[in-house]
């Protein structure tokens, strides 16, 4: 009996011990995230860190490491140890970049009056009095240099008295200056607009400061949209990213060459959009990432320079995944960071001669193995307009074709940013495909990857061709038997969230459950209250007392969720973030009030210390246990 007892002891363990898992919010919460810091001066070796949630602590974790270029064992590291080439050290080694926030306006109270030091109040006299999660203060990041060995005391501000920013507001970093091969100017990003010109431009300059007269010279002033990213080539060749429109942030980015005074759009007659680029090490070609067909790959460019030859864009790299970044060319390789629905960032070195991939970092290998993997398809479904639109499917591990399954229509949000095989820590495909519901993702009108028609179509037309885009994606995949059509959602965050909320009143009854993060309500009070005004002026096509402007009238009325209310029949979850200024907190009140009102099953998520996203790992494990507690709920 004993040695029966211990066989089965045993049978049981080893089947416990390779029985797979699926994913579910902690798992979630425990993927290591790998960020890429530099290749050492020699190229030999990667520098990266590994950052791990720390649920306890409410924080992340974070170690070092470094891992040959060509391959091998990585080998954790000191965080000192990590000597990557530093792009803010002059070229000659003798004076170093930095950036630092300046106090130059009177806002707060306690600058005001001295003698009221527990006042917290502000005096605001323009517009810029906030920004994505931070309120004004009189302070403005600008760029400084000094020699290398001297203190910060020491440095010359390149920008002294003047109330811009450089780095740019609210995600710049040290991307925004760079050094020029000479060593005698130092190049930077800044929206040189005050009030509320600031607020409603996307007119950002690429500036040069000369070290010797101490003068500077805006390089890209006949250009009124975006000039972002500046970078040079060891030839001198300068490369930044343009978009040609003033207050379109979603507008065609393309790739421009300044050299000897004479300037070159590489990417004008391609039909996409550029995400981010790093030049050949011969200053031959530019390489660059770019969403096609659902996916981000790589491309690259030509750099004629004096020759009579027009550049020719070539893509790279082909598959079901996403190309999150380029890092560095190396021997005839792009080191680069890429994943999936399925799978968090790692680095990869792809051969450029036989376009084949290598993936060097492995921290969430073993991780990945243990799981059972949800299955990712690819679908063409033609819309009311007769176009071909891609929509991905994603279904539950171990999916039967024989069982009916609840299913999600995903809204992405943006609206102009492209729904491909990205890796979410808060809308995670895998994670909601893992607690048995089918997701539809529509690459519907708005996103790129699918030409600039395509992409622009949305702008002015919220809830016009779109909602038929995404009523066609779940109507097609609806008539499929393994879906439960007693069990249809829709879910989704920012445009996400406005067309939940559009969608609750247009949907007629396909939907069962209705989940809206941090969606825009009432478009006439997001106006109102947005702090980039610049988005809703482009996106509405005005303002909303002007009554003559028939485009912004639609915006305004038919295109507007509040206007729909009295057709609401459907649960709904609402959820904000207190500090979210892009789509303020009015907006998330407001709907879960009406829908209280209408006495509709409701319920309220408010995160009073997030902003537009959840980045907390307590309060997005609390996100994602109130989402699924909603499903199972309401679906």
């Amino acid at each position: 009996m004993k040695k029966l007892i211990l066989i089965l002891t045993v049978l049981i363990t080893s089947n416990l011990a390779s029985a797979q898992k699926v994913m579910n919010p902690e798992l979630l919460w425990s993927v290591k995230r790998i960020s890429v810091m530099g290749m050492s001066n020699d190229a030999s070796h990667i520098f990266y860190s590994v950052k791990i949630p720390n649920i306890e602590n409410n924080n992340f974790d974070t170690t070092y490491f470094k891992i040959p270029t060509a391959g091998g064992t990585a080998v954790k590291i000191e965080k000192d140890d990590a000597l990557v080439a530093d792009k803010n050290i002059s070229p000659d080694g003798t004076l170093k970049l930095f950036h630092k926030a300046v106090h130059i306006q009177d806002i707060k109270a306690t600058d005001l009056y001295k003698n009221l030091d527990k006042a917290d109040a502000y005096v605001f006299t323009e517009l810029d009095n906030r920004h994505w999660d931070a309120w004004s203060d009189g302070s403005y990041e600008h760029v400084f240099y000094k020699d290398v060995n001297a203190d910060d005391e020491t440095a010359t501000d390149i920008m002294p008295n003047e109330p811009y920013y450089s780095p740019q507001r609210p995600f710049g970093g040290d991307e925004d200056y760079i050094w020029s091969p000479d060593s005698k100017s130092i190049y930077y990003v800044s929206k040189k607009l005050k009030g509320t010109a600031y607020a409603t431009s996307t007119n950002t300059d690429i500036y040069k400061y000369d070290i010797a007269t101490k003068t500077t010279t805006n390089i890209t002033e006949g250009n009124k949209g975006y000039d972002t990213n500046p970078a040079f080539a060891k030839t001198g060749a300068l490369a930044w990213l343009q978009m040609k429109t003033d207050g379109y942030e979603s507008d065609k980015n393309d790739l421009i060459v300044l050299e000897n005074g004479i300037k070159q759009n590489l990417t004008q007659q391609w039909d996409g959009t550029v995400n981010s680029f790093k030049w050949s090490n011969d200053g031959t070609k530019l390489y660059f990432t770019a969403a096609t067909d659902g996916t981000i790959q790589l491309f690259s460019v030509n750099y004629p320079g004096k020759k009579r030859m027009a550049p020719v864009v070539e893509q790279l790299s082909k598959g079901e995944f996403d190309i999150r970044g380029i890092v560095a060319e190396v021997n005839n390789t792009l080191i680069v960071t890429r994943g999936d629905m399925n799978h968090a960032s790692e680095i990869y070195s792809f051969q450029l001669k036989d376009k084949s991939f290598k993936q060097l970092s492995s921290v969430n290998n073993a991780f990945y193995s243990g799981l059972d993997l949800p299955k990712v398809e690819k679908r063409y479904v033609t819309t009311t307009d007769n176009k071909k639109m891609l929509v991905w499917v994603i279904l539950p591990p171990n999916f039967d074709p024989n069982k009916k399954y609840p299913t999600l229509l995903y809204a992405q949000g943006g609206p102009q940013s492209p729904l491909s095989q990205f890796y979410s820590y808060r809308w995670n495909f895998q994670l909601m495909a893992s607690q048995g519901y089918i997701i539809v993702a529509p690459n519907r009108r708005g996103m790129p990857g699918h030409g600039v028609e395509w992409n622009e179509a949305i702008s002015k037309d919220w809830g016009g061709q779109v909602m038929d885009d995404y009523l066609s994606a779940i109507d097609d995949v609806a008539k499929e038997p393994y879906v439960d059509n007693n069990r249809l959602g829709a879910i989704g965050a920012s445009y996400g969230g406005y067309s939940v909320l559009y969608l609750a009143g247009i949907h007629n009854k396909r939907f069962k459950t209705l989940i809206a993060h941090d969606g825009v309500f009432d478009t006439r009070t997001m106006a109102g209250t947005t702090e980039e005004i610049f988005f809703t002026n482009h996106d509405f096509g005005g303002n909303y007392w002007d009554k003559s402007n028939t485009i912004a009238q639609k915006a305004f009325n038919e295109f507007n969720p509040v206007n729909h209310v009295d057709k609401w029949d459907t649960p709904i979850l609402i959820i904000q973030g207190g500090k979210d200024y892009r789509v303020p907190i009015e907006q998330g009140l407001a709907a879960f009030q009406a829908a209280q009102l209408r006495g509709i099953k409701s319920k309220l998520l408010y995160l009073p210390e997030e902003n537009h996203w959840v980045l907390q790992p307590q309060n997005a494990l609390v996100w994602q246990h109130e989402f699924f507690k909603w499903l199972k709920e309401t679906l």
